[in-house]
């Protein structure tokens, strides 16, 4: 029986992909590779960012928190120390403040195809690495195309408001557990787990949450029931 792993997230979330190559490393860690089923969860970090227009990182920062071009960069800075330890590195001066809801969108869409976690992993390290717009749908659809997607799908729906109705419930979701900051693992709708934590946090839940899985339901009763081959009294 696999585990399974909910992970609310933005793209536009830093300790977001951090914390998703935690999880990662830990499952491999493990062994887990064929145990565990990740469903991936939208979470908006600003769904009244502009459809139109991008911010560049620091400019957007200095705006959001009031402070200083100094003090952003220091910020940066302490964020890709705890990128550096799961391998990534960030471009902050190429990266684009924007609406994530379409990259979103199309993660949902992905999922049919099961390519929402190449989906995932490619527009992350495009946004985080190489300054990808994330209000250019043409940009979105070059990622589509990257991974083996039918362009022409993703266009259209990028093109309406297919899969709104998705992140609304994911939405409420985190609601109902009182959750305001991503990224947010749940494991076996049992245990959860906020923030790019170490390692070592997410191998105990990955342990404990395989316990769950493994756990057999106590059945009582076997007659006065109906199956393929009838009934039985």
């Amino acid at each position: 029986m696999s585990i399974k792993i909910e992970i609310f997230s933005d793209f536009a979330c830093p300790f977001c992909y951090i914390g998703k190559k935690r999880l990662e490393q830990a499952i491999e860690e493990l062994g887990f590779e064929k145990e565990v089923d990740i469903e991936y969860k939208t979470y908006l970090l600003d769904p009244e960012a502009s459809k139109e227009e991008t911010k560049p990182f620091y400019e957007a920062m200095m705006e959001k928190y009031e402070s200083s071009r100094e003090d952003v960069e220091l910020m940066a800075s302490s964020i890709q120390q705890r990128a550096n330890e799961v391998g990534l590195t960030y471009d902050f001066e190429k990266m684009q403040i924007g609406n994530t809801e379409n990259a979103h969108r199309l993660a949902k869409w992905a999922r049919q195809f099961n390519k929402e976690a190449a989906w995932i992993d490619a527009v992350m390290d495009r946004y985080f690495t190489k300054g990808l717009n994330v209000n250019d749908s043409e940009a979105l659809l070059t990622i589509v195309e990257a991974i083996g997607l039918p362009k022409e799908e993703a266009k259209a729906v990028l093109e309406s408001e297919q899969y709104a109705e998705d992140i609304a419930k994911d939405r409420y979701e985190i609601q109902q557990l009182n959750v305001t900051s991503v990224p947010f693992f749940v494991f076996e709708n049992k245990y959860g787990i906020i923030g790019a934590e170490p390692i070592e946090v997410f191998t105990k839940t990955l342990k404990q949450a395989k316990e769950v899985a493994a756990q057999k339901l106590n059945i009582a009763g076997g007659t006065d029931v109906c199956g393929p081959d009838g009934c039985k009294l």
